[in-house]
């Protein structure tokens, strides 16, 4: 691999990185990008809520924490013939992977058997599978391995120093102790952060290097803009410059040649353009959006025309698991 995997980033050269122009950030890592994967490819992921709502973190970003004055109505975890129904639609839709979330702090046991049952269904169908569910023990890591999940998702969200400033219902080491019980699973871990916080530039890298420096980069890093809702504390924080956007995408790329690098949350409120740069910066992987149903998604079809626009295509999931493995061979060989 021409761009060694490397565990040791210092911040300063990640922040020389940042500081790069534009220009010359975005060619690096396009660069990077070329040489792990094919930059006319895009995985494409779905995401749908399984419990909605009376989470007792508190989140400043979250609409589903109990302890914010939000609109958003507490749903019950839901029927597996639901689940089962929207994996299938979502397949017919283009996407490879499914991912389930559930507003909790941490699932009880009997809760995560009905996630066991969900996960084994929907690997039934053909799909990579990736929950998201709080905080987790080693033993119900390995429960989800044993059901056969392939991702988990777990974002370290910002900076350990501004962390504080956004979570206090828990500590940015407990985020790091369930990615170390799921990586010690065996599961492919999915983690990232969340952008448009009141973080600084500094915070953006410090979060970018808790990730690239540890024992395994994450297989996914899904890149967030804070979708500022009504009720939350950081509804009305001042909204983060697009190109700093880029810059971040560019520099993730960078630290971690050999992940997805998907263009996450806040992307329904993204110009083309925009999107455009993001995926020249190394964004290769997508969410259609934040719910499926089982009618006509029209932002799913504005996905196809953009990308049908850009000469680009998604990622049949055979190919997918193809290219997620050699880059995971070539990260290998880098590291070593």
């Amino acid at each position: 691999m021409k761009h060694a995997v490397r565990h040791d980033w210092e911040i300063a050269e990640i922040e020389a990185l940042f500081d790069l122009p534009f220009s010359d950030l975005v060619y690096r890592a396009q660069a990077v990008h070329r040489d792990a994967f094919d930059p006319n490819e895009i995985q494409v992921s779905t995401l749908l809520s399984i419990k909605t709502g009376a989470c007792s973190e508190d989140c400043g970003y979250c609409s589903q924490s109990a302890k914010h004055d939000t609109s958003l109505e507490r749903e019950k975890l839901l029927p597996l013939e639901e689940v089962i129904e929207a994996a299938s639609a979502a397949r017919e839709k283009g996407a490879t992977r499914f991912c389930m979330g559930a507003a909790w702090r941490n699932p009880t046991d009997t809760n995560l058997e009905k996630v066991v049952e969900m996960v084994q269904a929907v690997h039934d169908l053909g799909m990579e599978t990736c929950v998201t569910l709080g905080m987790l023990t080693g033993q119900q890591a390995d429960r989800l391995k044993e059901a056969g999940l392939d991702y988990y998702n777990h974002n370290l969200d910002t900076s350990p120093e501004f962390y504080g400033n956004v979570i206090t219902t828990r500590t940015f080491q407990d985020r790091l102790d369930t990615l170390g019980h799921v990586r010690d699973a065996g599961i492919n871990i999915c983690s990232g952060g969340i952008l448009g916080m009141g973080e600084s530039r500094t915070d953006r890298a410090r979060m970018l290097q808790e990730l690239c420096n540890l024992p395994k980069h994450p297989e996914s890093v899904p890149i967030n803009m804070l979708v500022q809702v009504e009720g939350t504390p950081l509804f009305g924080s001042e909204k983060l410059d697009p190109l700093e956007f880029v810059r971040t995408i560019a520099v993730a790329r960078i630290l971690m040649p050999g992940s997805w690098v998907r263009l996450s949350a806040g992307r329904a409120a993204m110009s083309d353009e925009l999107q455009a740069l993001c995926f020249l910066a190394g964004a290769n992987s997508m969410f259609y959006g934040d719910r499926l149903l089982t009618t006509d998604n029209p932002e799913a079809d504005r996905d196809r025309e953009l990308l049908g626009r850009l000469g680009m295509r998604m990622a049949e999931h055979q190919d997918a698991e193809l290219q997620a493995a050699k880059s995971c061979g070539k990260a290998g060989a880098g590291a070593a």
